[in-house]
Parts: C-alpha cells; structure tokens; sequence
C-alpha cells in the first residue's frame, strides 16, 4: 500500500512540472491555438518562390515569341516588374489589398510599409509568409500585360504605367475579391487569379494594345517568333511555377492543395494537346508554338476553379480553354484586326473569363465547400457572371484612364525609327545576340550625332 502511494507521489511529481514546460512553451498547450503552422509556412513560402519563378518564366515566353531586335526590350518589360511592384506592394500595394476594406472597395493604409505585417498569424501563417506570396502574384500580374504592347511601348511609359495600375487597379481589385470586399460578399469564386490576375491582365493589354495602336507592319508582313526553344522553356517554367500559383492558394498543405496541384497538371495537359491537334485539323502540321500556347490556356482557365472541382471537371475547363484561346488567337483577332502582339487577350482574358465561369458550373462542395451549376446550384453561375463583367467593366475604364494620363506626360509608343530599328538598342542600348548589332554589350553610337537622334536611328543592316 505505501509503496502504490510512492509511486502515485513520483507520478505526481513528474507530471506537474512537464505539464508546467509545455504549457509555457510557444506553440504547445494553450498558447498552440495562436501559432503560425510550420508545414503551412514552408509550404507558402515555397510557393512563393514559384510563382516568383513564373516571372523570368514569363520573360523567356515572350522574349522568344518577338523579332531578336525586341529580345532585351520584352525580357526587361517582364523582369522589371519584379522589382518595382515588389517596391510598390510593400509601400502601399498591400495595404490597399488587405487593409480592413472601406465600403468594400478598397483597404486602408494600416500596413503602409509593411507596418505590423510579421507580429500576428494570418490563417495558420506568419503574416509576412502570407504578404509576400500575395506579393509575388501582384508582380506576375502586372508583367502578363506587357505582352500586349511588345515591340512598341516606350520603357519610360511603361513603368510608370506598372506603378500606377498596380495602385488604382490590382490592389482595389484584390480587395474586391481576396480582401474581404463587396464581391467576395456576393460569393464570387476565384481560388488563385482567374479574375484578379487573368482577365484584369488580358483586358488591361486589349485597351492596351488598342490605344498604342498595331504594330508598323502589322497585316502585311510575317511577325513569326524568332525563337521558339526559348518560347518552350519559358512554358515550361510557367507550368512549373504555377503549381506553386494554384496549390499555394489554398495557404496550407492539406487536401485542398494536394486537388489543386492536381487539377492543374490535368488542366494543363487536355488544353495543350486540344491546341495542338486544332492546329494539326486547320494548318495539317502540330506545332510547339501551339502546344506552348495551349497548355498557359489551360493553365489560365483552371486557375479559378483549382480548389474547387474535381480531376474529371479539370478535363473539361482544361479542354474549354485550349479551344476558346485557339479560336481567339488564331481567328477572332484576325477577324476583329487588334495588334495584342503575343496575345494576353487571347490567352488570359479569354481563358481567364471561361475559368471563371467554368468555376460556377463545375464547382462541388465535396471539393471546396460551394456548390455550381451541375451540383445544383445555378445561382452560382450567376454570381460568376457577375464577377467577370465587374471586373471587366472596372479594368477596361481604368486601364484607359491611366493609359491617357501616362501620354500626357510621357510619350507612351516608341517613335517610328526606333521601331524599325528595334527597341533593344532605341531603349536599353543592348542587344541580345552577339551576331546582332553590339556584340551583346552596351551599344554605342559614333560620335557627334545627338542624343535626340540616337533612339531614332535608322534600322541596322539584316534587323527585321
């Protein structure tokens, strides 16, 4: 009997203070329910450098489908964003997405600077893991429009363009939708972008392209890629990092993710090869410029609809969007005669608007909680609709605003010379191959002609 009351003493004594560390230490006990999840962190920080992966990704896409004249001038238009909307979402980009929303239309200035950001949890995340994923996805929107205005948009313009668009159109319209606002009140879906980053990037380079006006040249003479093994590997890196894009969104690593990741594989694949057998059906030859473009189409329409749906549902969008973006690359811009030079309208606002919509239909609660069309609930069809036309209406308006007040002090195209003789040397004084003129390097003009001249001089012998 006493030996039994030594034993329960020992026990005691054991237990009490072990109890005593672990409630004290963060993250156990009581405190446990205030921590931010160390797989859920890893997790969104390696999808962070993803999507941060999509945007050198994105540069090699574009840069191999414009003239070599126009290689250095794309790859930059691309990259640049990187920095500068890095700059811009901490200042004040972020704060106006996530901020605590006024009237449901934008946030306010409580994280200017990225003030408090990294003292509290969000979701199960360090606020600064949860910021610069968001972070990444701002700059990658942004630089998804300059594929509209290639080969003609002077840098200057299209810089301050990024700033101010990042400003008055991403951040309000992630708030709209990612921010707690009045559309994600109404119920709108959109899991990773299709609204947020795809249509408001393809709208953005449709007014774009129409009020810089075509291309000199365009219609009458070929504009074909100039190198389509760099188109290759830029898709490549986009379906790479875009898995980091639409499993990431689902902010831990769980199920959810895990349908995501897949959906987008599948997305990807059926859309890449619906592109590629139209092209074998309406030119007779399959071609890797098709297939490139088919599976970012794919890509683009799953996008919304990743945490959603189902891998047989991922088929049919996957499907949808390889044939929408085909007939809008290949025969409506044709047909309508708008220069979107590397087809940002044709891809991301097309594709991006049949996500969207896609999502109100094949959207299953067994996935993601809600509900579409085929699942028995129509009215979320409706709420897609009226998702994709707010925000078309908002971004068409305000992308030509800022457009017109850009050209008010900065000449927004490129002068006719430099054009001819291509932007790598009008703008940045580079050029991209060294059997190109320069040698790769800083290119210099002869002296004596004056600086006026210099980004207007006439096309190098053998430039396109």
């Amino acid at each position: 009997m006493r030996a039994q009351r030594l034993k329960g003493r020992l026990r005691w004594r054991v237990i009490l203070p072990f109890t005593a560390v672990l409630t004290a230490l963060p993250g156990l006990a009581l405190a446990g329910e205030a921590a931010a999840s160390p797989a859920d962190t890893g997790f969104v920080l390696v999808s962070a450098a993803l999507v941060m992966l999509m945007i050198p990704g994105l540069a090699l896409f574009y840069g191999g489908m414009v003239s070599r004249k126009n290689v250095v001038n794309t790859l930059m238009m691309s990259f640049a964003m990187l920095g500068l909307i890095t700059v811009v979402w901490v200042l004040w980009g972020y704060s106006l997405a996530f901020g605590t929303g006024t009237a449901g239309l934008i946030g306010s200035l409580e994280f200017l600077g990225f003030k408090g950001v990294g003292a509290d949890v969000v979701y199960t995340l360090p606020h600064t893991a949860f910021a610069v994923f968001q972070m990444m996805f701002a700059a990658l929107t942004v630089a998804l429009i300059s594929g509209a205005f290639a080969e003609r948009m002077r840098f200057s313009a299209w810089v301050i363009f990024g700033v101010l668009w990042a400003t008055f159109v991403y951040s309000p319209l992630c708030h709209w939708i990612w921010g707690g606002g009045w559309l994600a009140g109404l119920g709108v879906l959109d899991f990773a972008g299709g609204k947020v980053v795809h249509i408001s990037s393809g709208i953005a380079g449709l007014v774009g392209c129409l009020v810089l006006g075509a291309r000199r040249g365009f219609g009458k003479r070929p504009m074909p890629p100039h190198h389509l093994p760099m188109v290759m590997l830029g898709a490549a890196l986009l379906w790479f990092g875009w898995f980091g894009f639409n499993a990431g969104s689902a902010l831990e690593a769980g199920v959810r993710a895990a349908n995501a990741f897949v959906v987008t594989q599948i997305a990807a694949a059926a859309a890449a090869m619906t592109w590629a057998f139209a092209d074998w059906l309406r030119h007779g030859k399959p071609t890797i410029l098709g297939t490139a473009s088919g599976c970012i189409a794919g890509l683009v329409a799953i996008t919304p609809a990743a945490g959603f749906v189902t891998p047989l549902a991922a088929i049919a969008i996957g499907f949808g969007g390889g044939l929408f973006c085909f007939v809008a690359v290949t025969m409506l811009k044709h047909k309508l005669g708008y220069d979107d030079s590397l087809d940002v309208f044709g891809i991301h606002g097309v594709g991006g608007t049949w996500g969207a919509l896609a999502t109100g239909v094949f959207a299953t609660a067994s996935v993601g909680g809600v509900d579409g069309l085929l699942a028995g609930n129509p009215a979320q069809l409706g709420i897609q609709a009226i998702g994709v036309a707010a925000t078309i209406v908002f971004v068409g308006l305000a992308t030509f605003v800022i457009l017109k007040l850009v050209g008010v002090f900065v000449p927004l195209r490129a002068g006719a010379n430099a054009e001819d003789t291509g932007l790598d040397i009008a703008q940045h004084g580079e050029d991209g191959y060294s059997d190109y003129v320069g040698g790769g390097v800083l290119y210099r003009e002869p002296p004596g002609i004056p600086a006026a001249v210099r980004s207007e001089a006439p096309a190098p012998s053998g430039a396109r």
